[in-house]
């Protein structure tokens, strides 16, 4: 069996979602965002801070390619879908893209 790649990118993201005034607004937004983010990108989301504040939130979201580049690249394209999202504000974010072999130690 030959070698083979597989990269694991993570993207962590603050958004503020000014017009919401219960935690149910805004988990409406954050529900069209990974839908949507999922369907079109194959990326998936998860809200993993600020969970109970309704005006803010934390988003992760994970690719995984045969290539770093590739998975960096998918995360960008959803820091620029966020920076123009009509409805939540982009704050910041960060990235980061780890070989498989970085994360484990393991045969396979």
């Amino acid at each position: 069996m030959g070698r083979f790649e597989m990269f694991v990118g993570g993207l962590r993201v603050r958004l503020l979602v000014r017009e919401a005034r219960t935690l149910k607004d805004k988990r409406q937004v954050i529900r069209s965002i990974k839908d949507r983010l999922h369907q079109d990108l194959g990326v998936c989301a998860a809200e993993v801070g600020a969970l109970e504040d309704h005006r803010q939130t934390i988003l992760g979201f994970s690719t995984v390619s045969n290539e770093a580049a590739q998975a960096r690249q998918v995360l960008e394209q959803v820091v620029a879908r966020l920076r123009a999202h009509p409805v939540a504000e982009f704050c910041n974010h960060e990235i980061e893209v780890l070989s498989f072999d970085e994360l484990g130690s393991g045969e396979f």
